[in-house]
């Protein structure tokens, strides 16, 4: 193939879609194409598709900004092992996108500690406790505690026939995901337990892949498989922001990544079928297309998804000038943790925090807007606080 076409093909944004890229360069071989790419550009990855072969992606294509790394490794002022408000986003996010029924008000009663008192209630509260699994840097990811997970925050909620057999990790039996057609069959169940024991060796070793990109693998790998009868896709996705605090990663936990990935949510189930076709036509399953998919719509859009870095450093002076009390340095964790970035009135903080009165509330917004960390909006005779970004 000509280098001056091939060059051109490999920078056209349609090198995601190889068959609208064939109908662009109907001159080009795409053959010949696909297999420059296997011998060069392709970067081969620990893991295997159905067939034993490695999976691949272009690292020329799928480059993350540093800014996305330095967003979620931002230090946190709250003593929150997971922040209340990105908790209930993650949930509610993570249950629209499979189409499970709830309601916001049944999200906020079980994150206020209350007992569930049906169905749909107990599977916030299994959503509930497998993010505090997650959260917990001791629990480490292993083939024992990934099924530990998957029970706590899954499993137990499931009709009897979706359940998984007492001591098996793994679906006993095939599955299938189905749209208007069968748009994808999981791994024969017989090799479940190889190929996940093929991902926490790749988890756990060395990896010249970024840790964000890394941890969309990890999600791509757990949907590709489906190990389960029911709850892949919050499997994925729970597996994913593991990774990720596991690194060190702790302001993930800030962010609920299914909120950006329900926004988007077409597009999300968009690349895993790209990949899937794309394979038809190369014969190797290249996760570039999911992987640009998270960086495009997940990763370079976190800015503002946490408190910024200057209004975090300007409550450590007050605080180290005396300026702050500890009953507001208690608030302050609660703002954080319970609104991000959203707007919260003084009534509404003085319900949810529950232990102060409205007049430690008043002096605590206004002193603190003094202080440059929270900004004030007025809706005729209300007004609105936002932690300043």
């Amino acid at each position: 193939m000509d280098a001056a076409l091939f060059t051109k093909m490999l920078s056209d944004k349609s090198v995601l879609d190889l068959k609208k890229l064939g109908y662009k360069y109907p001159q080009a071989d795409m053959g010949e194409f696909v297999s420059l790419l296997k011998n060069g550009f392709y970067h081969p990855l620990p893991l295997k598709d159905f067939s034993g072969q490695s999976l691949v992606y272009l690292d020329s294509v799928a480059q993350v900004h540093l800014s996305a790394a330095r967003i979620l490794l931002t230090p946190q002022s709250s003593t929150q092992l997971y922040s209340a408000k990105a908790m209930e986003e993650e949930i509610i996010s993570t249950f629209t996108i499979e189409q499970v029924d709830f309601s916001r008000d049944s999200v906020r009663k079980i994150l206020s500690g209350f007992a569930p008192a049906d169905e749909s209630e107990n599977r916030i509260y299994g959503m509930k406790k497998g993010l505090e699994f997650i959260s917990d840097p001791a629990n480490r990811i292993t083939e024992a505690s990934i099924h530990q997970l998957y029970e706590t925050a899954i499993g137990a909620y499931l009709p009897e026939e979706d359940r998984l057999r007492p001591g098996s990790f793994y679906r006993h039996d095939s599955v299938y995901v189905v749209g208007s057609k069968v748009e994808h069959t999981g791994l024969p169940w017989q090799q479940l337990p190889e190929r996940m024991g093929e991902l926490v060796r790749f988890i756990h070793e060395e990896s010249d892949s970024n840790d964000l990109l890394k941890a969309a693998l990890i999600h791509f790998y757990v949907a590709y498989l489906h190990p389960y009868f029911d709850g892949n896709g919050r499997m994925a996705r729970l597996m994913h922001l593991w990774y990720l605090v596991q690194q060190g990663y702790s302001s993930a936990l800030f962010v609920p990544l299914s909120e950006y990935v329900n926004k988007s949510r077409k597009g999300y189930y968009d690349a895993y079928t790209l990949a899937e076709e794309n394979a038809r036509i190369s014969g190797v399953l290249d996760v570039t297309p999911f992987l640009v998919y998270f960086i495009e719509n997940v990763y370079h859009k976190l800015n503002g998804a946490i408190p910024a870095r200057r209004t975090t450093k300007a409550f450590q002076a007050a605080l180290s000038q005396g300026q702050v009390t500890e009953k507001e340095k208690v608030l302050w964790s609660f703002v954080l943790s319970a609104y991000g970035e959203a707007e919260f009135s003084t009534k509404q903080l003085e319900k949810d925090f529950g232990n102060a009165a409205y007049a430690t509330i008043r002096s605590f917004v206004l002193k603190f807007e003094h202080l440059g960390l929270l900004t004030s909006t007025r809706y005729g005779n209300r007004v609105k606080y936002r932690v300043q970004a």
